[in-house]
């Protein structure tokens, strides 16, 4: 199985990225995690981009705040998918991130998801995984009725303490 890799602007956004490798963990997805600065690291990021998919990996996460380049870094270097997940930080509550990250020019895609996004960037780069390795699709499906069951199961139980 392809690997993910996890990259972090600072280690202030290890909360965040964690929940990401919760992910990752509970569908066995082999993972890395650095932190890489679009800024103060450029040359260390471009490098681990750039051999990125000779290394084993198939999908990169970037968690990042305030200006948020990191996964514009990343998706500039590398033809992997890029998962940008905004943090909140700074004035701007994450909107700043939010925006940074998504809007990139033709031809250098970044797959965004919400600010503080970090589950449904991992769930993504299970999806992307999971086109090549049919076990791991199953492993998704089986998630998905376990969560729909959950759902169903809170319906009822309000239904039957509130309907008259």
């Amino acid at each position: 199985m392809k690997k993910v890799a996890v990259i972090m602007g600072s280690d202030s956004d290890l909360p965040v990225a964690e929940k990401a490798l919760d992910v990752l963990n509970e569908f066995a997805i082999p993972y890395v995690v650095h932190v890489y600065s679009a800024h103060r690291t450029p040359e260390e990021a471009k490098t681990f981009a750039e051999g990125a998919a000779e290394n084993g990996f198939g999908v990169i996460i970037c968690a990042a705040g305030m200006a948020a380049h990191l996964a514009g870094a990343f998706a500039a270097n590398c033809v992997l998918p890029v998962i940008g997940i905004p943090v909140k930080s700074g004035s701007l509550g994450g909107m700043d991130a939010l925006l940074s990250t998504v809007m990139m020019p033709s031809g250098i895609p970044v797959a965004t998801v919400a600010i503080d996004g970090a589950k449904n960037a991992a769930y993504l780069a299970a999806e992307i995984l999971a086109v090549g390795d049919e076990a791991l699709a199953e492993k998704l499906r089986l998630a998905r009725k376990k969560a729909s069951a959950a759902v169903l199961e809170k319906d009822s139980a309000v239904f039957g303490k509130y309907t008259k």
